[in-house]
């Protein structure tokens, strides 16, 4: 338990460094990416999913939309209003943005009017990504979706794609969940990630 603790702390650091350290006042070169994506984005009129494992870090998202004065759709696991959010992302033209826990919007959201999806963070399982990007491909998509992830250089995040693409015939061949692939891991896959 241990060392899965210290690497989900290592992952949420590969986000943004106050997710670990409520203190740290400085930037993270994710979000400074994220933001520039986003205004891109919003500028040539697209809408986009923003998907994170964690919502420590879709608040501090939250809060980089607030200050730009950016209106937002919100979904996590604990929204009681998880029919209106869609809603109102789908039906409203002006709201360009909806922020998604994985763990709230994995199955059952129908959002077609979403032309972009970014994903904050690699999860452990790939099936668990291709579920999110699966919410903008549904029937009635009339548009291409775009799909761009958001990896830290030189961190657990780089690892964990290694990894997946090392255990990606596993998860092809066998329905998986995420418990399965951490239980999974072996001493080498972790002991890479850790170096």
């Amino acid at each position: 338990m241990t060392i899965l603790e210290g690497l989900t702390r290592l992952r949420q650091l590969s986000n943004h460094p106050r997710m670990v350290d409520t203190h740290y006042k400085g930037d993270s070169g994710k979000l400074e990416d994220l933001s520039h994506m986003i205004e891109n984005a919003l500028l040539e009129g697209h809408k986009l999913l923003i998907f994170s494992q964690f919502v420590k870090h879709l608040e501090i998202v939250k809060e980089f939309l607030k200050s730009r004065k950016i209106d937002f759709a919100y979904l996590d696991g604990s929204s009681m209003d998880r029919k209106d959010q869609v809603e109102r992302f789908n039906k409203d033209p002006d709201l360009k943005i909806f922020l998604i826990s994985i763990k709230a919007g994995g199955l059952g959201l129908n959002l077609t009017q979403a032309d972009y999806v970014f994903i904050l963070d690699p999860w452990w399982n790939p099936a668990v990504e291709q579920q999110a990007i699966d919410r903008a491909h549904r029937i009635g998509q009339k548009k291409k979706v775009f799909t761009y992830k958001f990896i830290t250089r030189n961190t657990v995040e780089e690892k964990i794609l290694q990894l997946q693409k090392n255990k990606l015939r596993l998860s092809e061949n066998l329905i998986s969940t995420e418990e399965s692939i951490v239980k999974s891991l072996t001493r080498e896959d972790i002991e890479m990630m850790l170096n």
